[in-house]
This record gives C-alpha cells, sequence and structure tokens, in this order.
C-alpha cells in the first residue's frame, strides 16, 4: 500500500520510520514535512487544514492510506473530506474529534461515561472569574490551581501553579482573547499518557508513557509541547494499565458510538495515577509529540497494516500488537528561547545522525539543515533497561551542535532509579 502522512514535526518522523518497516507499505508521502522526513519519504507542499487539497494530494500520490498527524486538521474535518473521497483515513471525524477540539465536551462525555477525572468549571466571562478561582486551588484545599485553554494550544495552554496572581493572570489573558477557561481541581499522583487505536468500540492499547511537560530539569519552568518522553513504564502495574482501558477508554469509545460521533484512529489519554485510582487529565485525538517517538520505536507489529485495519473497520480482526523488548527514551532538543518565541535559522550540526528525529528543521539553499521551529529535534535512544535507553539518548545528544538550543537532561532519570510511586 502507498501511505500519505499530513504533519511536519517530530511525530511524522517517527511514524515514516515505523510504516516503513512494514513489509505491505511499498510507498510513502508526506506533507509538509522536514528536513528529516525528506530523507524517507516523498515531499510535498499542501495546507493541511484544507481537505480538499489533502482529498487532491492524496489522489495526486495514489494514497491507499491517509494518516492525519496533527490535531488542528482533525478538529476541522479533514478527515471526513478524505473519507468522503472513498481513501482509507487514519483519523477520528470533526465530531469525534472534539474530545480534544473542546475541554468542556470531553469532560460532558466523561461524565456521561462514568469516567473519574478533576472536578472542573468552564467560565466564558470575566465577571466570574474571582469567584470560580475561589472554589479551585489552595483555599480549597488543593496544592495548586490548574487553569487551561478550553480550545486546542499546542500543549502550551495550561498553567498549574500555587501563585492565585499567575493562574488569575493566565485566565484572565485568555478570557480577554475570547476563549473560554476551564479551572479544574489538581490531580496529584505520577502521570500516564496511553495511546489505543480505535475504530468504534474496538479498542487496541499501545504501551504506556510518560512526558515531560516543563521546559526545565525536575519539572520547572512553563509548560511546553512536550520536552521528553519513556516508555514503558516499569512503576505501572498490569492491573492499573488495564482498568485504564477497561475502565476508561473502552467507556469513552462506546459513549461516542452511542452519540453518534464514533471514534477511529489514535485516541489519547493522558492520566494521574492518584491514590484513588487512575483519573483523566486529558484526552487528545492523535498521536502524542513526544511519546509517539518513544512507544513507536518498540513497535514490532506492521504499523502500515495496523492503521489501515483501524481506518476500515476491520480493527477488531487484526490480533494481538507484538512488541520489541527493552525500553526507548525520547530527549527534545528545543531552539533558544522555547516556549517562547524561538530562534531560528541557525545550522544544526549533527542532526543526520541515527536515531535522530526532525520536526523544526528545514534545509537551506546550500544544503545546510538549519532550525525552524522550537522543538527542533527529538532524540531517541533504545536499550535493555531505561538506564541503557537514556545513555544511548543522551550520546546521540552529546554529537547534535545548536546555538543556544536546551534539552532536559532528567528525562526518564526518576523511573530508572525506581523513584517513581503511585
Amino acid at each position: 500500500m502507498r501511505v500519505l502522512v499530513i504533519g511536519s514535526g517530530a511525530r511524522e518522523h517517527a511514524l515514516l520510520l515505523a510504516l516503513r518497516r512494514d513489509p505491505q507499505v511499498t510507498g510513502l508521502a508526506v506533507a509538509p514535512g522536514n528536513a528529516g522526513t525528506a530523507r524517507v519519504a516523498e515531499q510535498h507542499d499542501v495546507d493541511i487544514t484544507s481537505g480538499e487539497d489533502v482529498v487532491a494530494l492524496a489522489r495526486e500520490v495514489r494514497a491507499d492510506l491517509v494518516v492525519i498527524g496533527p490535531e488542528v486538521p482533525l478538529v476541522l474535518g479533514v478527515a471526513d473530506a478524505v473519507r468522503a473521497a472513498g481513501i482509507v483515513c487514519f483519523g477520528p471525524s470533526k465530531d469525534a474529534a472534539r474530545i480534544e477540539g473542546s475541554k468542556a465536551f470531553a469532560k460532558e462525555v466523561m461524565a456521561a461515561a462514568g469516567v473519574r477525572t478533576a472536578t472542573s468549571e468552564t467560565i466564558d466571562s470575566p465577571a466570574r472569574l474571582d469567584a470560580t478561582l475561589d472554589r479551585f486551588g489552595p483555599p480549597a484545599g488543593d496544592p495548586a490551581w490548574v487553569v487551561k485553554d478550553d480550545r486546542l494550544a499546542a500543549g502550551k495552554g495550561v498553567v498549574v501553579t500555587p501563585d492565585r496572581e499567575v493562574a488569575r493572570a493566565h485566565a484572565a489573558g485568555l478570557l480577554e482573547a475570547g476563549h473560554p477557561v476551564l479551572l479544574e481541581s489538581f490531580l496529584d499522583g505520577p502521570e500516564v499518557s496511553l495511546f489505543c487505536i480505535v475504530d468504534g468500540r474496538t479498542v487496541v492499547p499501545l504501551l504506556p508513557a510518560q512526558d515531560f511537560k516543563r521546559v526545565g530539569d525536575g519539572d520547572t519552568g512553563p509548560n511546553t509541547g512536550g520536552m521528553g518522553a519513556y516508555a514503558p513504564l516499569p512503576w505501572l502495574r498490569e492491573d492499573v494499565y488495564r482498568e485504564i482501558v477497561s475502565g476508561i477508554v473502552e467507556p469513552v469509545a462506546a459513549e461516542l458510538v452511542q452519540r453518534g460521533s464514533p471514534f477511529s484512529g489514535l485516541l489519547y489519554v493522558g492520566l494521574a495515577i492518584t491514590a484513588k485510582g487512575p483519573a483523566v487529565v486529558e484526552f487528545n485525538c492523535r498521536f502524542g509529540d513526544p511519546e509517539t517517538q518513544a512507544v513507536l520505536a518498540l513497535l514490532d507489529s506492521p504499523l502500515g497494516q495496523l492503521l489501515y485495519a483501524a481506518g476500515s473497520g476491520t480493527l477488531a480482526e487484526f490480533g494481538e500488537l507484538r512488541w520489541r523488548p527493552g525500553a526507548a527514551v525520547t530527549v527534545v532538543l528545543a531552539a533558544e528561547n522555547y516556549p517562547g518565541r524561538p530562534r531560528v535559522g541557525d545550522v544544526v550540526a549533527g542532526s543526520e545522525a541515527e536515531g535522530v528525529l526532525h520536526a523544526g528543521t528545514a534545509r537551506r539553499d546550500d544544503g545546510a539543515i538549519i532550525s525552524s521551529g522550537g522543538r527542533v529535534l527529538s532524540v531517541v535512544g533504545t536499550g535493555a533497561d531505561l538506564s541503557a535507553a537514556r545513555a544511548h539518548a543522551y550520546d546521540i545528544m552529546s554529537s547534535i551542535k545548536l546555538p543556544g538550543s536546551h534539552f532536559r537532561s532528567d528525562i526518564a532519570l526518576s523511573a530508572a532509579e525506581g523513584k517513581v510511586h503511585v
């Protein structure tokens, strides 16, 4: 089969590399891609938010399967346009993608499905802000305020802070921009990212992973799109993993079917493993970045066939997934000033090494690879255990040079040392 992947990040680079390992995949195309994906797939330029343009490109490259990576085209209904053109698509409909596009909708679905999550309240008027802040955060007994943009924010629309003025300023800024705000109770405990391939009521879970949102070591600084991840999770008990699938993901998938918006694609659930059990932090409608880079590095089953089965409604017939032994660790190299406005245009030395996945990169006219975004590269190390995978990842990272860049030095460290506890 020929596969067209939509997107331009390290997630899409990881998808392409995993698809290339599938013996049934005979051709790969990506749009718009980056300097790294150009080495493994035909590169095309397209407006990924336009269903019409994506369909035209899919026909041009004779795609048997279209895989949509980012959330924006999914929330805008690009997958619907691809399916309406008679092409198999991996990615949910516009209606189902609301599970990520609107946090308020996600809360409504979870409530109907009986899924445990943080208590929350949506604010759409500054007049209600102070009273609502008083019902959440430290005065209410929580260690911090949790303030979220109700709409898509590329992983950077959340502030978790014990400082009421910081929480208020973030919420007020969102409201001033016309964005509804979600205030939530704080969920304590280690976090888990679980990707599930979903086809209506059929749910096939992948390996659990953990990502690191804060920009600095020790979970300091502002939230980012993600600075690293690792898989699997040696501290997550099998019974808790099964509880997440059967008690959270399957009921939510069934609720979406009940609502006439069946989910077809990758349903991501972010959770906190609290003293009372797993509780949902958020749902996403696509592969997460940077967890995808670690999880797919360990997948032994043919990814193209798996995604085609989900897109064509035959996932229940696919069978058990196979995984490579060991662990994988992803470390993100970010440009100077990220997650603020990043410095771009610098040459990235060592970026074509094995285990390096490109995100914010471009190739200059003279052939040099330069930075073009905030998260520039993901480095993926594998090994027999987390310690070996960490050593591999940071060894690769040490060979990459980018002026002013930064990365976290503690990805998976606590887990490798056995210090993560529920």
